[in-house]
């Protein structure tokens, strides 16, 4: 039958304009959306015709905070809670992390670096095994032995502790759909939580020194664990669960021989995680008085000298990349694929074998006489990396012909972007800003979406913070963009090119791993002080995610599609922007999501060179030890972070419900 012989039925009821609307859902939101505006803007306006957040609407907290802050410091020597409990954890945590310590020296540079590169020749293969050699020296040389066994030692005892909280969380969550929700929320606020803000109320508990910065990074490096652990136990195949109790399995066996091996990939990925968002608290902790190469690099940071600060931080990065890619190969492993090292180091025999070569390279560096790095056999290259970064300064700062110096480019990009931003934001009152984020996140997302982002957003002004919480986000949304442009444009490049990509890992490697103090360092010296380096920083430093997810995503297309549309003679411009971008949009979007969060944390950090606002509150709070001033500003930190993660990334939420 043809189109044209087609007929209605009579008393089919025909589709009125009004229906006919509401079928289209994105418009229907929208006359909703217009007719809530249409009602309430003028009722709001009428009552609060300023603008800004009503002084009425807010809730002073810092009388409470003030009080529990006292209370903490009068009773922190006395308390049976202190002296039974917290005063024992804090002993064990320092007695664990110097008998590590010990352990290390003990083993001298000839033990660890042998152990090291023999455990990665077993796990990972050679190459990662010379990395890791070669890492080792080099930390040598640089003159940081000594600093990075006590990273080390710390590192090791945080990841343990950060691996058995978050697999026991996990666990919880991956066998029980109501702890699962409830540590959602949970692990979402640990995650988002700026270090500073929780470095506060634990130096308040234990004190300046290795107690506080452990628990902190614990409480930083958990989440990926527990996440990971329960997302691998609640994707275990079914069809496997199900021939195992049908073998009369009790809940335990289940557990032990199916639920966990199925989700050992998940689980191995999660150590990768926490071990890598450990190392990057290692500088954050040196400022609660955790020694070893964090607190060479915060030291150097308020000093202005960026060659020590590098000298300390290539060790950290390399610690992070010979980790991250043992624990990857590991992961990938995890299948039941043969071992990567030689047939000596396969096996169970292999490992006794790694521990018989390292006590013989232990055993032979005390005979030689050497258990610590030789002062004579390093290299200073803090003075001309200082040469370098002077010259940089006086050629690039200013004068530069026809584009000018970089303080000009911190001047322009801080009166045309990021004062009008601020301004803008600041100015809206706060009823249409609140309409305009639920506006998004319902366009885009459900009705309970929207209703969290509104309430993360209200909370920001019932605490009292509205004005210094729109100066952040602000710089959060100026620095997103640059990231954005330059990460995507980069990710997509890459994606059509496999020598770029493999060019380009190194270096992202790097701008991943390296902590983020360490670029404060340069942007400060390039761009001085101001919100203008706290939002470059955070753009290099949130760059490499986003390459690396659009690259991924980019990549993963369906090959069947591309080709259909190169057969159909479209152009690689037309493939791009027709098939490749709109089938990669899950990718982009958790792109744009990792973007939040990275920019989000380093601009806080920011606080420190001039950045002001929520991150400078948080800061001066730590530094004054006011819980108040820097809790609250935590909190809404936190807030922003909540708003901006269900404003970009509600899509996949929404499609994972059948909406």
């Amino acid at each position: 039958m043809s189109a044209a012989t087609v007929t209605t039925r009579p008393d089919a009821p025909s589709a009125g304009p009004l229906r006919a609307l509401l079928r289209h859902r994105g418009l229907a939101k929208l006359v909703l959306l217009a007719v809530a505006a249409a009602v309430l803007v003028p009722l709001l306006h009428a009552k609060w015709s300023g603008g800004v957040w009503p002084e009425a609407l807010t809730v002073d907290v810092s009388k409470p905070l003030g009080s529990a802050s006292d209370w903490i410091i009068d009773n922190r020597d006395s308390h049976p809670l202190f002296v039974y409990f917290l005063g024992h954890l804090s002993n064990a945590v320092v007695l664990s992390v110097r008998g590590v310590y010990l352990v290390l020296l003990a083993l001298g540079w000839m033990g660890v670096t042998a152990g090291v590169t023999l455990v990665a020749w077993r796990v990972a293969g050679w190459r990662i095994a010379a990395t890791a050699l070669l890492s080792f020296l080099v930390s040598g040389v640089l003159g940081m032995w000594v600093p990075t066994m006590q990273t080390l030692a710390l590192m090791i005892v945080a990841v343990i502790a950060s691996v058995a909280v978050g697999a026991l969380l996990g666990l919880a969550g991956g066998l029980s759909d109501r702890m699962f929700r409830l540590l959602r929320p949970v692990l979402d606020t640990m995650q988002v939580l700026p270090a500073f803000a929780y470095l506060l109320p634990v130096v308040l508990i234990f004190g300046i020194g290795v107690p506080a910065a452990l628990l902190a990074t614990v409480v930083y490096a958990a989440p990926p664990m527990a996440r990971l652990t329960a997302l691998g136990l609640r994707g275990a195949d079914a069809g496997v669960l199900e021939a195992v109790t049908s073998l009369g399995a009790t809940g335990r066996q289940r557990l032990l021989t199916a639920r966990l091996p199925l989700a050992r990939k998940e689980l191995l990925l999660g150590l990768n995680q926490t071990i890598m968002m450990a190392l990057s608290m290692a500088v954050i902790a040196s400022m609660i008085g955790a020694a070893g190469l964090g607190d060479r690099v915060y030291q150097a940071l308020a000093s202005v000298d960026v060659g020590a600060a590098l000298a300390a931080a290539v060790p950290i990065v390399l610690l992070a990349i010979v980790m991250d890619r043992t624990t990857a190969a590991a992961g990938e492993k995890a299948g039941g694929a043969r071992a990567a090292g030689p047939a000596l180091l396969r096996g169970r025999r292999g490992w006794a074998g790694v521990a018989v070569v390292t006590a013989v390279a232990a055993v032979a560096g005390r005979l030689a006489g050497s258990t610590v790095w030789p002062t004579g056999a390093t290299v200073a290259i803090a003075r001309p990396v200082n040469h370098a970064k002077e010259w940089m300064v006086d050629h690039l700062y200013s004068g530069v012909p026809v584009v000018g110096g970089t303080a000009d480019w911190a001047a322009h990009f801080t009166n045309w972007v990021l004062n009008p931003l601020r301004d803008g934001l600041t100015a809206l009152p706060w009823y249409a800003t609140l309409l305009i984020i639920g506006t998004l996140a319902w366009l885009i997302g459900t009705w309970r979406t929207a209703l969290t982002a509104v309430l993360a957003m209200a909370a920001i002004g019932v605490l009292g913070v509205w004005k210094p919480s729109m100066n952040t986000l602000s710089q959060v949304l100026a620095a997103l963009v640059v990231t954005l442009v330059i990460g995507v444009g980069t990710g997509i490049l890459a994606a059509g090119s496999k020598r770029l990509e493999a060019i380009l890992r190194p270096v992202l490697d790097v701008m991943q791993t390296m902590p983020q103090f360490v670029y404060l360092i340069p942007v400060v010296a390039l761009f001085a002080v101001g919100r203008a380096p706290a939002a470059a920083a955070a753009v290099v430093y949130a760059l490499p995610a986003v390459i690396r997810i659009t690259t991924q995503g980019l990549r993963q297309v369906d090959p069947a599609a591309m080709e259909s549309a190169t057969s159909l003679g479209a152009t690689r411009w037309q493939i791009l922007r027709q098939v490749q971008l709109p089938l990669a949009r899950p990718a982009l979007l958790l792109a744009v999501n990792q973007g939040v969060v990275l920019v989000l944390a380093v601009v806080i950090i920011g606080g420190l060179v001039g950045g002001g606002a929520l991150g400078y509150d948080v800061v001066t709070g730590l530094a004054t030890g006011d819980l108040a001033l820097g809790l609250v500003a935590g909190v809404a930190i936190v807030c922003l972070g909540l708003m901006l993660d269900r404003v970009t990334q509600p899509t996949e939420r929404r499609a994972a419900k059948g909406a």
